[in-house]
């Protein structure tokens, strides 16, 4: 691609959102300033609206990242106002395909021969196009068709030069996010450039085919015990950075309802399946399908299935887009869901404060009592009694809820960004297959299968903590010690009477709070252990004895 191209690129990016910069400068400071605010704020929601329409029309004649940059704007419900991010949620991956040509040149030099070298077969129809690369039917050669075990393969090939077009995306990106930095209200609210740089790991990821090759052997391996999941294999031989050679398993798409109906499969059961992986996928494997459209998940019929096998399978393609849940993050999300599942506002709080998603600065009480009338009036009804309430209750809750979370100083990673995208599509696709799909019935046996996973580690857990707890206090006298030391021979930074005095009270309380704390430690882990272990519990509660009878003592000799 000649540079002039991406400079003319790189220059079309920026000047639009600078228009847009300046337009918000204009319109919220300096009319502001001007005493005009009644009319900036009458005139801003069709103003961001504009502004989205203008955006999702550069979007679709570039092509490339800005249809990315999209879609992942639309899931900024955090930052972007409901106008914005409802005119950039119906922004399509799809573009016009590449010339079979150009797509015959990127494989062949990815793959250092030609493609009838390769393959018997290759279907100059592309089967979809999206603004990263696009897709062809092909079938192997009867040698590797023995060694793979199957024949039909779908090629994914990238388009010619996107890893250029991508780098100048990012780096117009860049800029227009230091632009951003620079005004207050935005950085408070948001971390432009840790936005950016997570929107640019995710895209860099996508456009490497042998990371895509890797995630979908991952998901091959997390479900192997699943007879109702089936993940296409990938061609290693045939496969690289720029292409991607998979098992063809093109079947019923899920979004075609009357096609699973004729082919006898229960859509409700689909759903539910659906559902299920999915939790496995974000609570127990940490690692989740972000790109659950319709187009990327088939049903394909099993008339060969033996009896208790499942008549059908529910099949995963497309792993370029992945998001990872890693432990603290995953002990987070677990919270929340046991917090659904209980219908318990407070554990839900807690829940969000254990991801860091709030600030000290959140009012907790108001979210807990939102949280909980959320819970009273629409806890464990059904996705088709959710439809039947009011319109106008349904509005009166979410600007509720919209005034809450504007006015939280906080911000979404961009793992929680990719999971809150796909539940909004998985619960769309689910709720298509069974009007009457009942969530609750679905998280609810989860969490009370988490809630006993939780109840089981607890003596562990206590056990662990009370150890860990004696360690640190069993050392906490003789540091206290050395820094009163330190203090006599005048050898600490800063001598000054107040401070000497301050660490003897220190290494007096330690002393007497320490024992305590033991004391307690042991105590406690000893009564859980009771109930599993009688010896070993009761021995903990014989030994808690001992630091208390010290405390006792020291406290008598040394007083207060």
């Amino acid at each position: 691609m000649r540079s002039s191209d991406l400079r003319v690129r790189y220059w079309r990016i920026v000047l639009f959102f600078a228009r847009v910069t300046a337009g918000f400068i204009w319109w919220e400071i300096v009319l502001r300033r001007l005493g005009l605010g009644r009319l900036a704020a009458r005139t801003r929601a069709e103003r961001g609206r504009r502004a989205a329409v203008r955006f999702r029309a550069l979007a679709v004649s570039m092509g490339g990242l800005m249809i990315k940059v999209g879609q992942f704007l639309s899931a900024r419900l955090d930052v972007l106002p409901p106008e914005i991010t409802a005119e950039l949620s119906g922004l399509q991956d799809e573009v016009p395909a590449v010339d079979v040509a150009a797509v015959r040149r990127v494989a062949e030099a990815e793959l250092a021969l030609p493609l009838a070298e390769h393959f018997t077969w290759f279907d100059e129809t592309p089967l979809a196009a999206a603004s990263l690369g696009q897709v062809h039917r092909a079938r192997l050669r009867p040698a590797d068709a023995a060694e793979q075990g199957f024949t039909d393969v779908v090629v994914k090939v990238q388009r010619p030069h996107i890893q250029e077009v991508v780098e100048v995306d990012l780096s117009a990106l860049r800029r227009v996010g230091g632009w951003l930095e620079r005004y207050r209200p935005v950085r408070e609210r948001a971390d432009v450039r840790a936005l950016v740089e997570e929107f640019a790991a995710t895209t860099l990821q996508e456009v490497d085919y042998l990371a895509e090759g890797a995630s979908a052997e991952t998901f091959a391996a997390n479900f192997a015990d699943d007879p109702r999941v089936a993940i296409p294999a990938v061609v290693w031989e045939l496969s690289g950075r720029r292409v991607l050679t998979l098992q063809d398993v093109s079947a019923i798409k899920l979004a075609d309802h009357a096609a699973i109906t004729a082919a006898g499969i229960d859509r409700a059961e689909v759903a539910q399946v659906l559902a299920e992986t999915y939790l496995q996928q974000i609570f127990t494997d940490g690692l989740f399908h972000a790109d659950p459209h319709p187009g990327n998940l088939f049903v394909t019929p099993r008339p060969d299935a033996g009896p208790g096998e499942p008549g059908w399978t529910l099949t995963f393609i497309d792993f370029g887009m992945v998001g990872h849940v890693p432990e603290d993050l995953r002990a987070g999300l677990r919270d929340l869901l046991v917090a659904a599942g209980l219908r318990d506002g407070a554990r839900m709080v807690a829940g969000l404060r254990r991801l860091d998603l709030l600030l000290p600065t959140a009012d907790l009480a108001g979210i807990e009592s939102a949280v909980d009338q959320v819970f009273e009036r629409f806890g464990g009804l059904r996705m088709d009694e959710l439809q039947q309430i009011p319109p106008e209750e349904m509005l009166r809750f979410g600007l509720q809820f919209r005034e809450l979370l504007l006015e939280l100083p906080f911000q979404v990673p961009e793992n929680l960004l990719l999971l809150g995208r796909s539940m909004g599509i998985l619960s769309g696709i689910c709720t298509g297959l069974d009007p009457e799909f009942d969530v609750w019935g679905t998280i609810t046996p989860y969490a009370s299968q988490l809630l006993e996973d939780e109840r089981q580690g607890l003596p562990q857990t206590v056990v662990g903590e009370a150890l860990a707890l004696g360690r640190l206090l069993l050392v906490l006298p003789r540091r206290a010690d050395r820094v009163l030391t330190l203090a006599e021979r005048g050898e600490l930074a800063v001598r000054t009477p107040a401070l000497t005095a301050q660490v003897r009270r220190l290494e007096r309380s330690v002393n007497r709070t320490g024992g305590v704390l033991v004391f307690a430690a042991l105590l406690v882990a000893g009564a859980v252990l009771t109930a599993s272990d009688q010896g070993t519990g009761r021995l903990l509660m014989v030994l808690s004895t001992l630091p208390l009878v010290w405390v006792l003592t020291t406290g008598l000799r040394r007083g207060p």
